[in-house]
C-alpha cells in the first residue's frame, strides 16, 4: 500500500485538486453575492485603484487587494465624487463602504456578475495553494501517506468548499498561518538569517491578512523560549548558563524577525493608501474611536492613532494600529445571532456546538483520535522519571505543542468572546488540525503490528470514503453544510444561522427555481445577503419583511437568517415576526438558505 502510494501520489493529488479547483470555481460562478461581499470588494478595488483605505479598514488590505487586481482590468466605473467616498453620509465611515458596493455593483452600470466571479477567483487560488503547501508539510511531518491524508480532509472539507471562494479574509488567514507557522517553526529548528528574514516575511503577511492573527504572537514567543531552553548545544554543554545562551540568541533574532515584520505591514500599508489624505483617516479615527472623558480607553486609542498618524513615516502603522484596536472593541461588544432557538451573543456553548454539527464526522472521529493519542503521549512524557526524556519531548514535538497551543489559545478567546459569527471564525485553527491528525494517526499506525496496521488503514479508508462523499453530496450548498448528527443540511437553520447557513448565497438559484415556475408571477422576498433581488427578479419582486403582515394569497421567499432571528426575537411582539409562519411547512428549500412559502387564501380569513 505505502509502495504504491509512494509511486502514484502525484496522480492522487493531481485527481484531489481537479475536483477542488472544478468545484471551487462553480461556486464562484453561481453563488450570489454574500453580504459581507459587498464591503469588501469595492474596498479591495479601491485599494488598488485609488490607493486610498477608507473603506472598510476594520479589516487588513491583503486579502482584497488580491480581490481587487483581476478588476484593474475591466475598465469599471466607480464614482469617487459620491457621499460614501467624500465621507457626507451620516455615519459614512461605517455606511460608507456598504453604499460603495451597491454603487460598484449595482447602480454604476457595472457587470455585478463580472465584477463578482473575477475577485472571487484570486481566494480561489489561494486556497489551492493552500492544499499544495498542506501536503508538502504534512509529507514532510509523517510521510506521503500523511501529506494525502492532510490534503484529503481539506480539499473536501465541505466548509472549506463554502467559503474558499468567497471575498473575506477567513480563508486567507487559514493560509497565511499556516504559511507563517511553517516559516516560523523553520527558523526555531535552523535559526539562520535567511530563515530569520523568511519569518519575518511571512509574520508581516500574517498580520496584514487578519487582525485577529496577533493571537499567534504569544504562541511564536512561547514556542521560542521553551524550544531555546530545550535545544541541545553543539559542544555538549547543556548546563543553565548555556541553555540562558542559546535563549538570548533566539531572542535577540526573534525580535529581527519581529521588525522584519513590521517594515512588511509598513511596505504594504504604505502602498495601499500613499494617496489617502491625513484628514480622511482623523475622520475615521474620530468616528470609531471618538475622545469622550468618560470611556478612557477610547480617548487613549484615538490619541495614539492620531499621534501616529500626524507623520508620513509613521502613517502606514497608524491605519494598521486601527484594526487590532477595533476588532477587541467589536469582540467585547458581542455579535448578535440566533442560536438554538435564542436571539443574542456572547453565547459560551456556541462556537463547540457549531463546530460539532458543521464538521464533518469522519473528521470529528479523526480528531478526537488525535487528540487522545497526543495527550497520552504528553502525560507519559511529562512523568517520565528521565529529565532527558522530557528535555527531548520539548525539543523533538516542537510542532506539535505550538500547533496544539495555537488550537487551545484561539478555541478559547474564540468561545469567552461575544463574537459569534459563524463557523468561518475557526477556520485558522482548521490547517493545523488536519496536520495533526494526520501526523498522529500515521504515527500511530506506525508503531502497530502489520495485522494491527491492515485492520487500521480500512478503518481510514472507509473514513476517507465518507469524507469524499460528504462532500459530493453536499454539492453545490457547501455553505450551508451540517453533518448527520442532525438530519443533515436541510435542518441547520433550525439550530443556528448566520454564516453557517445562510449569508446570502442563494438568490441566484431562486432565480432559477422562479424560472421552472412560470406560474409565479409574483413573489414577496426577505432576503439576507450582498445580492440584489430587485434586480435580478425584476417584475415579479415584491419587496417584504417580517412585521408585514401577508394581506392576500400568495408566495413568500425568506431568508433563514431573517426568519429565525425574528421568530426567536424575543423583544418583540409575535404579530411583528415571522411566527406565523409556523403554521405552514416550506413548499420548497432554495439551496437549504431560502425557504419557499405559499399562504392560501384560508389563512387570510383567521
Amino acid at each position: 500500500m505505502e509502495k504504491f502510494i509512494n509511486k502514484n501520489y502525484k496522480f492522487i493529488i493531481v485527481g484531489i485538486m481537479t475536483f477542488f479547483v472544478i468545484v471551487s470555481v462553480l461556486n464562484a460562478k453561481n453563488d450570489s453575492a454574500i453580504f459581507d461581499e459587498v464591503a469588501h470588494i469595492p474596498a479591495g478595488y479601491s485599494y488598488v485603484s485609488q490607493h486610498d483605505t477608507r473603506l472598510n479598514p476594520e479589516h487588513p488590505p491583503l486579502i482584497k487587494d488580491m480581490a481587487g487586481l483581476p478588476l484593474l482590468f475591466l475598465n469599471l466605473k466607480f464614482d469617487t465624487t459620491q457621499s460614501f467616498w467624500t465621507g457626507e453620509l451620516p455615519g459614512a465611515w461605517d455606511e460608507g463602504q456598504w453604499a460603495a458596493g451597491r454603487s460598484l455593483l449595482y447602480e454604476s452600470g457595472n457587470d455585478a456578475d463580472q465584477i463578482i466571479f473575477w475577485s472571487r477567483l484570486p481566494i480561489v487560488l489561494l486556497s489551492f495553494l493552500l492544499g499544495l503547501f498542506l501536503f508538502k508539510w504534512g509529507k514532510q511531518l509523517a510521510g506521503t501517506s500523511a501529506g494525502l491524508l492532510a490534503l484529503t480532509l481539506y480539499a473536501f472539507d465541505p466548509n472549506i468548499l463554502g467559503h474558499n471562494h468567497f471575498v473575506t479574509t477567513d480563508l486567507g488567514v487559514a493560509a497565511m498561518l499556516t504559511f507563517s507557522f511553517y516559516y516560523f517553526l523553520k527558523f526555531i529548528k535552523l535559526p539562520s538569517w535567511k530563515n530569520v528574514v523568511l519569518g519575518g516575511l511571512f509574520l508581516g503577511l500574517l498580520l496584514v491578512s487578519k487582525f485577529s492573527s496577533i493571537i499567534a504572537l504569544p504562541i511564536f514567543g512561547l514556542t521560542l523560549i521553551i524550544y531555546s531552553l530545550a535545544k541541545n548545544n553543539r559542544d555538549g554543554k547543556n548546563n543553565w548558563k548555556s541553555r540562558l545562551g542559546n535563549l538570548g540568541q533566539y531572542l535577540l533574532k526573534g525580535v529581527a524577525a519581529f521588525l522584519v515584520a513590521a517594515i512588511v505591514i509598513w511596505i504594504v500599508y504604505k502602498a495601499n493608501n500613499y494617496a489617502m489624505p491625513k484628514e480622511t483617516f482623523d475622520k475615521t479615527i474620530d468616528f470609531f474611536f471618538a475622545a469622550d472623558d468618560s470611556n478612557a480607553k477610547a480617548t487613549i486609542t484615538n490619541n495614539f492613532l492620531h499621534s501616529l498618524n500626524n507623520s508620513t513615516l509613521t502613517r502606514p502603522w497608524a491605519t494598521y494600529a486601527f484594526g487590532p484596536a477595533w476588532t477587541v472593541k467589536r469582540v467585547v461588544g458581542g455579535n448578535g445571532a440566533y442560536f438554538m432557538g435564542k436571539v443574542g451573543n456572547g453565547f459560551l456553548n456556541y462556537f463547540p456546538i457549531v463546530f460539532l454539527i458543521k464538521e464533518t464526522i469522519p473528521f470529528l472521529f479523526l480528531a478526537v483520535f488525535a487528540l487522545g493519542y497526543t495527550f497520552k503521549q504528553a502525560i507519559v512524557s511529562a512523568f517520565s522519571a528521565k529529565k532527558k526524556k522530557n528535555t527531548n519531548f520539548l525539543r523533538s514535538s516542537v510542532v506539535e505543542y505550538s500547533l496544539f497551543g495555537f488550537i487551545f489559545l484561539y478555541a478559547y478567546i474564540s468561545i469567552q468572546g461575544g463574537l459569534n459569527i459563524g463557523f468561518r471564525h475557526l477556520f485558522p485553527i482548521l490547517p493545523f488540525a488536519y496536520l495533526l491528525i494526520s501526523k498522529k494517526v500515521f504515527e500511530f499506525i506506525k508503531k502497530n503490528k502489520l495485522k494491527t496496521q491492515h485492520s487500521l488503514l480500512i478503518i481510514i479508508s472507509v473514513l476517507i470514503l465518507w469524507q469524499i462523499g460528504a462532500a459530493i453530496f453536499a454539492y453545490p450548498s457547501y455553505t450551508s453544510y451540517f453533518n448527520e448528527s442532525i438530519g443533515g443540511s436541510k435542518n441547520g437553520y433550525r439550530y443556528v444561522t448566520d454564516s453557517n447557513t445562510d449569508w446570502g448565497q442563494d438568490l441566484n438559484r431562486l432565480k432559477t427555481w422562479l424560472d421552472k415556475h412560470p406560474e409565479i408571477d409574483k413573489i414577496h422576498v426577505d432576503y439576507f445577503g450582498g445580492g440584489n433581488p430587485k434586480l435580478l427578479l425584476s417584475d415579479k419582486y415584491v419587496q417584504w419583511w417580517d412585521s408585514m403582515r401577508p394581506v392576500q394569497p400568495g408566495w413568500y421567499a425568506i431568508s433563514e437568517n431573517y426568519l429565525m432571528g425574528s421568530i426567536y426575537d424575543t423583544k418583540r411582539s409575535p404579530n411583528e415576526t415571522y411566527s406565523w409562519t409556523k403554521n405552514y411547512n416550506p413548499v420548497a428549500q432554495i439551496g437549504k438558505s431560502i425557504l419557499i412559502y405559499y399562504v392560501p387564501k384560508s389563512f387570510l380569513t383567521q
